[in-house]
């Protein structure tokens, strides 16, 4: 009978057995000399399939790789696994001629290349011969492997209509009709600013804000700061906020100006970080975060054990993270595992002036309180303020003026105290912002943390001077510093002379643990270097850190067109569009056309949900990509069922989602938390993408990316207006956030 091994037990070869499944085969053209080759696009023709025809008007186009390459990627079924094909080059401006590569055909038998040439060769009519590189490769997959795969060639790829295929893919949709095209900008007349509504407020206070204003008020000056109103460093919003902050600060992009750091001695442990960090494993328990959660873990005084203590009071001290899954078993095995201090962490910023550091500290504040982590940003510039006043000129900040010296480390040990006390009632992660500049400061704070948190240096570094000296005016212009000088050029001669004070005694962080971020606000280059960074919690904001920038782009979030279960009341699911949904498409281009017209790095993610794909049908001239993690929240057993339907045959799921709809998990389905959890790599890809996104995804899942660009505690996120037929644009830069909304339909 058969056998698995490639002889058989008398050691006579036997055919080695087939895995069942299709062919996956990928071909690549590189030319390196680009100037004889810039109007010709590589191209495919093959036997039918994968290719049509002979015929080269038909023949495949393949896809730009690079600058020199082309790359195209199909599947072969099992009854055509002998392919015969030929590379060709198609004028990119005419139909004709086109130039077929010389010689016999290529031909694919089983996965394998009969013919070993890595050339083709074209003969223009000039009798030029033009050489490309060719690379064949094929390995076979199962149809498990097709269906997870994006590169699938399109005739053979279907659009499923199970939940969760495929996690990702790209431009999969079929093809719109012939003359479709057109019907975007016909018979719609669109003026984007006749469709502006006002974005919800919780306040009548619109006024812009510093971000250091936000940060947490002294605990230390209460008596002084208690005209101030309250901040938001609890993850509730103070009451002189608006719903969506416009964050004037430090630091701005200059795509075209970004130089190397000069003088910066690496030593033995540092790592030059550019590829994403890959998480270190931790033990930790497995903590289920749907109903009934979260559940406090308590070390008895009298015993090692820890118990479980079920206390839903979502606001009680020293409760965990509210995380989801591993966030939260992560979280545990921090604060339960490590050393006592690791259990709580500071990230103490080091900078001088001007760099970006109070942006990067808000940035990463909203970041980790999104993810569930209890974390505060405390600026010691606002404790200065309040207590020493406002209107400290620059010699204050000399390093030869002992009272100076005095009074700014006093406030910094205030600062530092009142984080400390924040963290032994509950709190997390402190972000401590302050210039931090010497080896001297870093030392007395080190000395105070000593046995009650671990410290992380996060040093942010900018050599280019035309960056600084925009974000020093962009500081005259915001500072509360300066709110009390009139004259402009006075406080920007008085600013540079406080950052030369800063600049005679700076010393580089090469002591403790920390993160340097080097010429890294473009996101076009730079560095990040860590030096005795390990840890759950490190790990996840050295990722954070290798992924964002600052350079000013939208996000554009909306729901689908209304669907067919929406008209009818019932959840989940994946119907198509009802008639108004079928109208909003149809706009929804329009718009998309008109707003994004001069962005030619623009692109469009859907779910793998029909009424999100077909809502963006209708888009032309931008990649497409569906994100399994865009789908809707899974309602489980409830899916397709009205909430008067669960009300009635489920009375206490109906209950237990009303007492708390944020941990609330449907029975076989998720909670929210559960969808911030799996929107997380969503998150990093939009903080790193430098062109405008359009996120076409559903109600649940837009109220956690909405909640997370606007700084709304966890638990407002069920509540979140998300309208249909509405478009939130959120503009992202050295700002800070702005929001605008667009309604198209009532």
């Amino acid at each position: 009978m058969g056998t698995n091994s490639e002889e058989d037990q008398d050691g006579v070869p036997q055919t080695p057995l087939l895995i069942p499944g299709l062919l996956y085969v990928s071909l690549k053209m590189e030319n390196p000399n680009l100037t004889l080759a810039r109007d010709l696009l590589p191209h495919m023709s093959a036997s039918s399939p994968p290719g049509p025809s002979w015929d080269p008007s038909k023949a495949l186009s393949m896809e730009r790789e690079s600058a020199s390459t082309w790359e195209l990627s199909f599947v072969v079924p099992p009854n055509h696994e002998a392919l015969e094909f030929k590379f060709l080059l198609k004028p990119m401006y005419v139909n004709s001629p086109c130039f077929v590569e010389e010689g016999p055909s290529r031909i694919l038998i089983g996965g394998a290349l009969q013919d070993g040439a890595r050339l083709a060769l074209f003969r223009l009519d000039n009798d030029q011969v033009l050489e490309y590189r060719v690379f064949v490769e094929a390995r076979r997959v199962s149809p498990f492997d097709l269906a997870a795969s994006w590169r699938a060639y399109r005739e053979n790829f279907r659009l499923s209509a199970v939940r969760g295929i495929p996690d990702v893919s790209i431009n999969s949709e079929s093809e719109l009709p012939s003359g479709c095209e057109n019907v975007c900008s016909a018979g719609l007349e669109l003026d984007l600013e006749h469709y502006v509504v006002p974005s919800p407020s919780l306040s009548a206070n619109s006024a812009l804000l510093y971000a250091a204003n936000l940060t947490e008020n002294p605990r230390s000056l209460s008596d002084e700061s208690a005209s101030i109103s309250s901040s938001i460093g609890d993850g509730s919003v103070p009451t002189n906020q608006p719903a969506t902050v416009k964050v004037m600060e430090d630091n701005t992009p200059d795509p075209s100006k970004v130089s190397q750091s000069s003088g910066m001695n690496k030593s033995q442990s540092v790592g030059t970080i550019s590829p994403l960090l890959k998480e270190d494993d931790q033990r930790g328990l497995l903590v289920d975060r749907g109903v009934g959660s979260p559940t406090r873990l308590v070390k008895s005084s009298s015993s090692s054990a820890f118990t479980t203590n079920l206390n839903l009071d979502t606001d009680s001290k020293n409760s965990i993270p509210a995380a989801a899954g591993a966030v939260a078993a992560g979280a545990v095995a921090d604060q339960m595992l490590g050393p006592k201090e690791d259990r709580h962490l500071a990230i103490v910023m080091v900078s001088l002036p001007a760099r970006g550091k109070t942006y990067t500290a808000a940035k990463l504040t909203r970041y980790l309180r999104w993810l569930g982590h209890n974390t505060k940003h405390f600026n010691v510039g606002k404790y200065r303020r309040l207590k020493h006043g406002s209107s400290q000129s620059a010699d204050f900040f000399r390093a030869d003026n002992p009272e100076g010296v005095e009074a700014r480390n006093e406030v910094a040990k205030m600062a530092f105290e009142d984080m400390v006390s924040w963290m032994q009632e509950g709190g997390q992660v402190g972000i401590f912002d302050a210039t931090n500049s010497s080896k001297q400061r870093r030392n007395m704070l080190m000395k105070l943390a000593e046995g009650r948190c671990k410290i992380i240096f996060l040093e942010t570094i900018c050599n280019d001077v035309d960056i600084i000296e925009r974000n020093i005016r962009f500081k005259i212009q915001q500072s509360p510093d300066y709110a009390e000088v009139p004259d402009f050029e006075a406080g920007l001669r008085d600013f540079k002379e406080r950052v030369a004070n800063y600049e005679k005694v700076y010393e580089t962080v090469e002591e403790g643990s920390y993160i340097k971020m080097i010429d890294m606000a473009s996101g076009h280059g730079g560095q990040i270097q860590v030096n005795n960074i390990s840890g759950y919690l490190p790990g996840r904001i050295v990722f954070f850190l290798v992924n964002t920038h600052l350079t000013p782009r939208p996000i554009l979030l909306t729901r689908h067109g209304e669907s067919e279960y929406n008209v009818r009341g019932r959840i989940g699911g994946d119907s198509a569009l009802s008639e108004a949904g079928q109208l909003y498409k149809k706009k929804l281009a329009k718009f998309v056309e008109k707003r994004l017209k001069s962005e030619r790095a623009a692109s469009i993610w859907t779910s793998t949900l029909q009424r999100t794909i077909l809502t963006a049908g209708r888009i032309v001239g931008f990649p497409k990509i569906q994100w399994r993690a865009l789908d809707e929240i899974n309602a489980g057993v409830c899916d397709g069922m009205t909430y008067e339907e669960i009300k009635r045959n489920m009375p206490e799921e109906y209950e237990s989602r009303n007492k708390d709809k944020l941990r609330y998990r449907y029975p076989r389905g998720e909670s929210y938390l559960d969808v911030i959890q799996r929107l997380e790599p969503v998150i990093i890809e939009l903080e790193r993408q430098r062109g405008p996104v359009v996120v076409i995804s559903h109600q649940a899942v837009l109220r956690a990316l909405y909640a997370y660009f606007t700084d709304r505690p966890l638990k407002e996120v069920p509540d979140i207006e998300m309208p249909l037929h509405t478009i939130i644009e959120i503009n992202l830069g050295v700002t800070g956030v702005e929001e605008k909304r667009y309604k198209l339909m009532d």
